[in-house]
């Protein structure tokens, strides 16, 4: 896995190789439309990696349904994922480590049935899915 913050490019190089949603969101920390993303409903094995610079953020064993309109993790691999309190300090932001690109919001004791009692609400735009037949 990357160090963090191991991938830095000037907002020109993002907006270059990232499509305008994903630049919006990952590097302008927006959000897309609840129940318009392409890995809502997806429960396919692989690992989701991040949209902007590859790094593998959650397994797929580790997505749930947790009925909010956006993809919903328990828990994101170990050192992928970095947290910060959102200004209006009701909300915590998660980022890649290695990019620092927007991934969501968790939010914590909902009384969700997962391991964790987390709720990693991630945008679609966000994070690729990597099938597990060609993740080796």
């Amino acid at each position: 896995m990357a160090a963090p913050g191991s991938v830095q490019k000037a907002e020109e190089e993002w907006q270059a190789i990232l499509s305008p949603e994903q630049f919006r969101i990952l590097r302008q920390k927006g959000t897309e439309p609840k129940f318009t993303g392409e890995y809502d409903k997806v429960f396919e094995e692989g690992v989701y990696t991040c949209a902007g610079c590859g790094t593998p953020l959650y397994k797929s064993s580790t997505k749930f349904n947790s009925g909010c309109g956006w993809p919903a993790f328990y828990e994101g691999l170990p050192g992928a994922i970095n947290r910060s309190p959102d200004p209006d300090g009701r909300r915590t932001e998660i980022t890649c480590a290695a990019c620092g690109g927007h991934l969501g919001h968790v939010f914590k004791w909902e009384g969700t049935k997962v391991p964790t009692d987390e709720r990693h609400c991630v945008n679609s735009v966000s994070i690729k899915l990597v099938p597990e037949n060609s993740a080796s």
